[in-house]
Order: structure tokens, then sequence, then C-alpha cells
């Protein structure tokens, strides 16, 4: 294709490519979280700390920078193109894990996987930006949807790939690795991706106008209801997270080496449950479907929390996982949906309100998820009493969100069979 000034245009991958390229940008976020969980025993012993549960913190202090940058990128991408955008914040993720990786002391791991978090934020919430920019409708879900299974196996894959990094050449080594895949991944952006946000559609930078999104968000009783859910719902996953290697692995059930096989049966569910979801949403719809999943997800907490205190604190290994996996599944289901419910009266500022609201509900997320990390005391009673007080709480804001009315869509005008 030529433009009009002689010029001739990239077209860009074709869409398995697209795919793959957009799936291995989601999938360096999560890899800089479930690759150095294996190694967070190195990791204190390397600095000495007196208290285990500050290791904790090298999963937390990411999840900050991931949250907070999620605002600046997506307006601004909206500005300046994605292209530019990816590229620095692929630029600042290799330099926070080359950093992470020579760092003398805690505290500069600390603020390096700050570093990673903020610039890992680029890669996933542009990756969406471009799916959007280069596919519409039923394409655009089909790239999502592929997308989406690739990037549900890296949780799955992870801690192994950093487990057999660490007993080949040491902790350092994950964080060296990572700089080196983001490396890879963003030459293939560079020279594979074209600029895919149309001259047309690109913004003028206002402070104004993201301030008038956020007004939009903060006055629209489903936009906040579903964004204090997601946000504490995912406090859930990153208390999970956090302690996962102490639970598992080093001072829980001692599992050693087995812990990324026992991390993985976890992982492997969310995969699962989005399939699922993406099978009966259509049939059941959103309210349906993650109503009835929250409630199941509420009564399983009350069994784990039951189920703790029944022995001791550390319910039998299998019960543990039985229960997680149960938890997980449900989870998924109702998180997923929540997430497009909350932007489902959004549209008018879809790309701001979806940064302003994946920033809040990542920083609720990690803060809640921190305080239920740093609570554990050798078993899993904190993380079962966070688990449910946070289900059952956040399912009364829903009940509140809805004014009563769960399951029950409540979209003006005739709603067709299945549809929201």
């Amino acid at each position: 294709m030529i433009t009009t000034t002689g010029q001739p245009v990239r077209q860009g991958p074709g869409f398995a490519e697209t795919v793959a390229l957009v799936a291995a940008l989601m999938g360096l976020t999560a890899l800089a979280i479930d690759t150095m969980l294996p190694a967070l025993p190195a990791i204190g012993a390397s600095y000495a700390l007196a208290e285990a549960n500050e290791l904790q913190l090298v999963v937390y202090a990411y999840m900050i920078g991931f949250g907070v940058a999620q605002v600046v990128y997506g307006p601004l991408s909206d500005v300046y193109g994605r292209r530019p955008l990816v590229i620095a914040g692929l630029i600042i993720l290799i330099a926070g894990a080359i950093v992470s990786a020579l760092a003398s002391d805690f505290d500069h791991l600390l603020v390096a996987r700050v570093l990673q978090g903020v610039g890992a934020a680029a890669a996933r919430v542009i990756a969406v930006s471009i799916v959007r920019d280069r596919y519409a409708g039923r394409e655009m879900a089909r790239v999502m949807s592929f997308t989406m299974m690739v990037f549900m196996i890296v949780p799955v894959l992870a801690p192994t790939f950093g487990g057999l990094l660490l007993a080949l050449a040491g902790w350092r080594s994950i964080f060296a690795t990572m700089a080196a895949l983001s490396i890879v991944v963003g030459l293939w952006f560079y020279v594979r991706m074209p600029e895919t946000l149309h001259p047309e559609f690109r913004r003028a930078l206002s402070v104004r106008s993201i301030l008038d999104a956020a007004r939009i968000c903060v006055t629209n009783r489903e936009a906040v209801g579903y964004s204090l859910a997601i946000g504490l719902l995912f406090a859930m996953l990153m208390g999970f997270i956090g302690s996962a290697e102490q639970i598992l692995g080093s001072d829980g059930y001692h599992l050693g080496v087995l812990f990324p096989l026992a991390f993985a049966s976890v992982a492997i569910t969310g995969g699962i449950a989005a399939f699922v979801n993406s099978r009966l949403v259509r049939t059941w719809g959103m309210h349906r479907l993650s109503h009835g999943s929250h409630l199941v997800h509420v009564g399983l907490t009350a069994a784990f929390f039951v189920a703790a205190h029944l022995f001791g604190g550390l319910p039998p290994l299998w019960l543990f996982i039985a229960l997680m996996i149960a938890m997980q599944f449900f989870f998924s289901i109702a998180i997923s949906n929540y997430n497009a419910l909350a932007l489902d009266p959004l549209g008018e500022v879809a790309g701001t309100a979806s940064s302003l609201i994946g920033a809040f509900t990542t920083i609720v997320g990690t803060i809640g998820g921190a305080l239920i990390g740093q609570a554990f005391d050798g078993t899993v009673a904190p993380l079962s009493a966070g688990f449910f007080a946070l289900s059952a709480v956040t399912l009364l804001i829903v009940y509140w969100t809805e004014r009563g009315r769960l399951f029950q869509p409540h979209h003006q005008g005739i709603v067709p069979a299945g549809a929201e």
C-alpha cells in the first residue's frame, strides 16, 4: 500500500504474529513477578534479612510501580502514539532488571523493582490498545482470546523457569534473564510493529480531559462499586502470591524444590476459568455468572477459614491445594466479569478510564495483599482470614452497587436473552 505522499505504509505482523507479540509483551509483566518467587529465600540469605516477611516486598514494590504508572501510559499513548511509549517502557523495564541484578543491598533492590514495575506497565496497558487499534469486533475478540490463553501459561511455567536459573547461576541471573528477554521482545516489537494509532485519533495532551474522565468514573455507581470489588478481590491474589513461597516452599508445607509444581497447580486454574467463562458468559450473562461465582467463592473462603483453624493453621496439603484451586476458579470468573462491568458504563472515556481503574485496583490490591502477606506467621490462618473477610465485604459492595438486585442485568430497554 502507498500513501498519498508516495511513501510505503508498514502493514505490520499478521494475525498469528500479532497474537504472539502482544502475548510476549503482556507476559513480561507476569514473568517479572512469578519467575523470582523460588529465589526469595536466596535473596534473603544474600542480604542477611532477619525477617522473612520482608522478602514479600520484592513482589509488592514491583506492583506499586506497575499500578501507579498505568495512570500515565494510557493518556500519553493517545497523544504520542503506541510505539514510543512501549519502547520507552521496555527500556525502563530493562534498566530496572539490570539494576536489580546488580543491587548491592535490599533497599536498592526494592527501588529497582519499583522501576521494573513502572516499565512493565507500558507493555501491559498499551498492548491492549494496539489490539484495539488493529482489529475490531470478532477479530479483536479472537486476538485477545488467543493472547490471554498464551498469557495464562506464564504464571504456570515461570516459577519452574526461575528455579532452574536459581540452581544454575544464582538469583541474580533471574533478573539478568528478565533483562535479556525484554531486549529480545523490544527488538521484535521495534522491527515488526508499526505505529498503530491512526493520526486522526491522536488527542491533545490535556489535564482537564483526564480530570473529566476521572470525574465520570468516580460519579458512576457501577464503575465505583465494581472497581472497589476488583481491588479487594485482587488483594486476595496478591496476598497469596506474596506469601506463596513461604506457605508452600520454605516455612509452611516445606515443599522446597516442589514449590513451582504446587504453585502451578493453582495458577493454571485461572486459565481454565477464563476459557469456561468465555463459553458461558454469552448464555448466562455477566451478572448471573459473576454474582453466582462470587457467592460460591464466599462459601469456599468460609470453608478455608474453618479448615485452617480446625487443623491448627495448616490443613493437609491436599486439602489446602484443593481449596485454593476451587477458590481460584470462581475468583477468576467473578473478577474477569467485574472488569467488564466496571468499564461498561464508561464508553465515552474508555481509554483513560481503563488506565485509571487499572491503577486504582492494582494499588488497592497491592496494599491489601501486603497486609495479608505481612501477617504470615508460618500458617495459612492469616491468609484464610483475609480471604474470607475480603470476599464477604466485596460481595456486600457488589450488593450495594446493584441496589440489592443481584443476578439481574439492569440496562434500560429490552435486553436480548443472554446479552448484557
